[in-house]
């Protein structure tokens, strides 16, 4: 799970386009995000299946780990059989991860972490109000590794008009920041940036995103994963003072530290190994 967790960038591909997968691991992404819900139409879904176990089974073994797939959502009809799906590629070791959409129960979570097996990491994408509100138990739930933000279905579910800079969002995204806080998860993933020629709206929209916390954001296009991954890389001012915070940290021997004159307690040194460990991950 260790990849996930420091994963910058998502990129989705459809499910039911089996060519594009292996393109979509080469393309750099942290995680590819297999989609069987919005990207494939209901007569495609069965197809959809199929497609996916054989176009795992061709990949390998070695990108297994950055393999997500996106099931329907629990009150749909496709969900069962996406789930038994998920449940054979990971007891085949071909599956790292699960992105449940319209997450929204604990139970779903919970019933889905019994599916996968203790090893596959399970994200739920926040996508509603009744969402937002059962956040603290979304987190909380079994194999839970980071919270996904899905901002454009979350407007239309709250009835929001938002403007260019998205600050009625704002509160939201504070919100899913400190729910991950609060349940030690990895920081939260962003949503997408829907036209992916606006390069300066997504490198805006990225920045925008790690400022207030979030540690990555879903793509729709290849070209938009270098864009991301530079907005969520620290820089090398960032990286140098990082390295500082763990040198003084461990010549100290647990007496009372200061760098550059600040000083030194758990949470800068709990950013400053997570620097670090970015730096060793740089997708």
């Amino acid at each position: 799970m260790t990849t996930l967790a420091l994963a910058r960038t998502f990129l989705f591909v459809p499910g039911d386009r089996p060519e594009r997968h292996a393109r979509a691991l080469a393309s750099g992404a942290g995680a590819v995000v297999v989609d069987l819900e919005d990207a494939v139409a209901p007569e495609r879904k069965a197809a959809a299946r199929t497609q996916l176990d054989h176009s795992f089974a061709a990949l390998p073994s070695a990108a297994h780990g950055r393999l997500l797939v996106r099931i329907n959502a629990s009150d749909t009809p496709w969900h069962a059989e996406d789930v038994a799906l998920a449940g054979r590629l990971a007891a085949q070791r071909r599956l790292a991860g699960v992105l449940l959409p319209k997450a929204e129960r604990a139970g779903d979570l919970a019933a889905l972490a019994r599916a996968v097996g203790p090893d596959v990491a399970l994200l739920p994408l926040i996508e509603s109000v009744a969402g937002l509100d059962a956040l603290a138990a979304l987190a909380a739930a079994p194999q839970v590794l980071r919270l996904v933000f899905g901002h454009l279905d979350f407007q239309l579910d709250a009835g929001l008009a938002c403007g260019p800079d998205e600050a009625e969002l704002v509160p939201v995204r504070l919100a899913l920041l400190l729910a991950s806080r609060r349940a030690g998860l990895a920081p939260p993933v962003d949503g997408i940036t829907a036209d992916w020629r606006d390069t300066a709206r997504l490198a805006a929209e990225a920045a925008r995103a790690r400022r207030g916390g979030f540690g990555a954001k879903l793509c729709v296009h290849p070209e938009q994963v270098a864009v991301v991954q530079a907005a969520f890389t620290p820089s090398a001012d960032e990286r140098a003072w990082a390295r500082r915070v763990c040198e003084a940290v461990g010549a100290a021997g647990g007496s009372v530290v200061k760098v550059d004159g600040r000083m030194v307690d758990a949470p800068v040194v709990r950013l400053a190994e997570r620097l670090l460990a970015q730096e060793a991950h740089p997708a």
